[in-house]
């Protein structure tokens, strides 16, 4: 039996024509389409199922100009002009959830309670792996992105988690981007020079 793939229209949409937009048209996302986004991403892969991406959606001109004011200065106007922007943070106690999201080892809470490094490297690479899925999955449903790392974390953080368990890993800006905002695409690493068959 065939396994069946995305046709190329799909993985034009995805991956080889989508863009990272810094320009945005002036048309609405609607809930309805955040929140297919997010039901779209959550079943992406994590170790142990744990899951430690938390995703502020910031649609208020309020929430925007905050977060805007923590940015460097490039990065301020797609987040302002941009009908939304996605922290993605890491809660750094996630393994509160494993039990419940991982019932293949009952002792998976217990390897990273009191083990601080490993809790910084899972929360961060798999809350990175969030992030991407997240990306993907709103291509797929037409959207655009922006993702950013240009920004003050310590501030964000005092911004939007304080006296919580989470941080900020990255930011994405979302929408339906202008075309005509768009340079020149760059290149990409071909395979040779990214790869190696070992």
């Amino acid at each position: 039996m065939t396994q069946e793939i995305l046709s190329d229209n799909d993985l034009d949409l995805i991956f080889r024509e989508a863009r990272s937009f810094k320009g945005w048209r002036d048309v609405p996302v609607s809930e309805i389409t955040i929140r297919a986004m997010y039901d779209l991403l959550r079943w992406g892969p994590t170790s142990f199922n744990c899951s430690p991406a938390r995703f502020k959606i910031l649609r208020s001109e309020d929430a925007k100009k905050k977060l805007a004011d923590c940015a460097s200065r490039g990065n301020k106007n797609q987040i302002l002009t941009a009908p939304f922007t996605v922290i993605v943070g890491m809660d750094m106690k996630f393994y509160d959830t494993l039990p419940d999201l991982f019932k293949g080892y009952d002792k998976a809470r217990d390897l990273y309670v009191g083990n601080a490094d490993l809790t910084e490297e899972t929360a961060l690479r798999n809350s990175s792996l969030q992030g991407a899925y997240m990306i993907i999955a709103a291509r797929a449903l037409g959207l655009d992105c922006c993702p950013m790392s240009g920004f003050d974390g310590p501030a964000v953080n005092k911004a939007f988690f304080e006296g919580t368990d989470e941080q900020v890993n990255f930011i994405c800006s979302m929408g339906y981007g202008n075309k005509d905002s768009l340079p020149a695409r760059d290149r990409r690493l071909s395979f040779d020079e990214a790869c190696e068959i070992l």
